[in-house]
């Protein structure tokens, strides 16, 4: 009887160990967000629309530029006198942490393109010491800008004479796949949000490991 009981309990151990292999095996995956359209063929996800913009180097920025790249994207203006320095200084810390990441991209929209030319932007660029093979400042057709955060990225970038600087903006920082679907967002004011940020961006690359 005294066996039999430790025979059982030997099996219930291998069982238990086994299920604690298959859940370290099992890789961590980041949410899908947007919206998802459902065939009878197919699941298609939200993804990023076209765009075509200059950067700070007066080079033509597309989806193109990303290919088989991740990237995280924010909406600021130079100007801006209220979140976008705490939100520079928070994106320094990812660009810092994705510098031996070749695959990971920073992209920035200006949201003030009659003020934010490619001059300004380079100078914006040059004061944080940051290279655009990395991070790319971008500016573009107005409207193009704003359709883009709003309907893409899912988040505010418009016009409006009663905030301070006279526009307005999302805080968030946008993890994009290669895919071009968004797979986080993250409030780019708040340290503990932009760790998260700096953490998913592995947990999303070890997507893409053979």
């Amino acid at each position: 009887m005294e066996n039999r009981s430790n025979y059982i309990l030997i099996i219930l151990l291998m069982v238990v160990f086994a299920a604690c292999n298959e859940q370290k095996s099992e890789k961590k995956k980041l949410p899908i967000m947007g919206r998802t359209e459902i065939t009878e063929t197919d699941t298609i996800h939200h993804t990023i629309d076209d765009f075509k913009f200059v950067d700070q180097d007066s080079n033509w920025v597309t989806p193109e530029t990303f290919k088989d790249r991740i990237y995280v994207a924010d909406f600021f203006f130079t100007s801006c006198p209220t979140i976008c320095p705490l939100m520079k200084a928070q994106m320094l810390r990812v660009y810092d942490s994705i510098q031996n990441k070749s695959d990971v991209l920073i992209l920035s929209h200006t949201i003030d393109p009659k003020h934010d030319t490619v001059a300004v932007l380079k100078e914006f660029a040059n004061r944080l010491g940051v290279e655009s093979s990395k991070w790319h400042f971008v500016t573009g057709e107005k409207d193009a800008i704003y359709k883009l955060g709003q309907t893409s990225y899912m988040v505010s970038a418009s016009e409006d004479p009663a905030e301070p600087g006279g526009y307005i903006h999302s805080g968030a920082f946008i993890l994009v796949d290669k895919e071009r679907r968004v797979r986080g967002l993250y409030d780019g004011t708040k340290a503990d949000q932009v760790d998260k940020l700096i953490k998913d961006i592995d947990v999303l690359l070890q997507e893409y490991e053979k």
